[in-house]
């Protein structure tokens, strides 16, 4: 057990929020964990902590469960966001008042704009550049509930990128995450983190495709059963769009094979074999409603912002429109009006090299020296 005075607190108790509080409370760190509702958090709070297991077992005491936001986040150096990124905008509102120069706060993940959006919101409300906001280019492990208090990490990520806005403070962040989470290394800013975002191809469009199953309630492995070989061809086809718009941006970035092989250490010559022989992946079940996460998070806040993008920078996405416009349809949601277009991130107009400057910034007088 390591210990350590960085306090953190993870805001957000899915099965994410819940998996990385067992986590960081299990390796002697002080944690919080903070939820809008008290459903998930009375077997928690009644039992002190998390029972983790999995990859990671034993329990974990907490410091703090609360349904008080200001409690969760007061005098902590590290607020980790684990809540779905629909919540983002809304939660930076809430948290806003209650923020103090010198906390980092890292969203688990960014998704696509995640910190382009968080501090843009809390820029607007006159919260000091010296509350760091960072994001990461996935969650760092595989998980879920697994029953009352209780979480089951699948897999943990060999390494995961992360990127503070401005990339001037990536380091400081970094510093401040380790070394109670060592998997987190540096990524060059936050357009290489938000393009980066697998979630975007493996998400949306295998639970869009798995329709008919879902709609039926029959269950299926996500991955092993949900991704054929036909379903494996949209996503590369997808996964060549992401790519295509970020070297439009002056970006490279990791394939979706890549990031398999990277990150879980994977062997495979194609993704079909790689999504099925994950072993972090196996008995991870597909949904049971299409009202999930997948789409209703990975739509707005994944897709929409990469296509935006594409459109910015003349990098066309005919694929990933087609599985935006299905979503549409789907939830009779316009999901091009509620997502993270580059007018609702304060992109709108800009050329590469004025996007560039914005992500990558300069240390101010205000940042330095604290």
């Amino acid at each position: 057990m390591k210990s350590s005075n960085t306090r953190f607190a993870v805001i957000g108790a899915g099965g994410g929020g819940q998996a990385l509080a067992g986590y960081l409370a299990l390796q002697g760190y002080e944690t919080r964990l903070y939820n809008r509702s008290s459903g998930p958090l009375r077997s928690i709070a009644r039992e002190g902590g998390i029972f983790l297991e999995g990859e990671f077992t034993g329990f974990a005491r907490l410091a703090r469960v609360t349904t008080d936001l200001h409690a969760a986040v007061r005098g902590v150096e590290v607020i980790m966001v684990a809540l779905p990124a629909s919540a983002h905008r809304p939660i930076a509102s809430q948290m806003a008042p209650y923020l103090r120069p010198g906390q980092a706060i890292i969203l688990n993940p960014g998704r696509t704009g995640g910190a382009l959006e968080f501090r843009f919101v809390l820029d607007g409300l006159g919260v000091s550049q010296r509350v760091r906001v960072a994001e990461a280019q996935t969650f760092l492990f595989a998980s879920r509930i697994s029953g009352p208090g209780r979480a089951r990490i699948h897999g943990m990520k060999r390494t995961v990128p992360v990127a503070a806005l401005p990339a001037a403070e990536t380091d400081r962040v970094l510093e401040s995450l380790h070394p109670a989470l060592p998997v987190f290394v540096p990524a060059e800013n936050v357009l290489e983190t938000s393009f980066d975002n697998i979630g975007a191809i493996f998400h949306p469009a295998p639970t869009i495709l798995n329709a008919t199953r879902i709609d039926r309630r029959v269950p299926f492995e996500y991955y092993r059963e949900g991704v054929t070989p036909s379903v494996a061809r949209i996503l590369e086809e997808m996964d060549r769009e992401r790519r295509n718009v970020a070297r439009a941006l002056g970006l490279r970035v990791r394939s979706a094979l890549q990031f398999l092989r990277e990150a879980y250490g994977v062997q495979a010559d194609d993704l079909c074999r790689a999504l099925q022989t994950n072993r972090a992946y196996a008995g991870i079940a597909a949904p049971s409603s299409l009202q999930h996460r997948y789409i209703l998070d990975d739509i707005p806040a994944s897709l929409v912002p990469m296509a935006s993008f594409g459109d910015l920078v003349g990098a066309p996405t005919p694929t990933m429109k087609s599985i935006i416009h299905l979503a549409c349809v789907l939830h009779g949601t316009d999901y091009w009006g509620t997502g993270r277009t580059v007018e609702r991130l304060g992109l709108s107009g800009m050329g590469t090299e004025e996007i560039w400057a914005r992500v990558a910034g300069r240390e101010t007088d205000e940042m330095v020296g604290d």
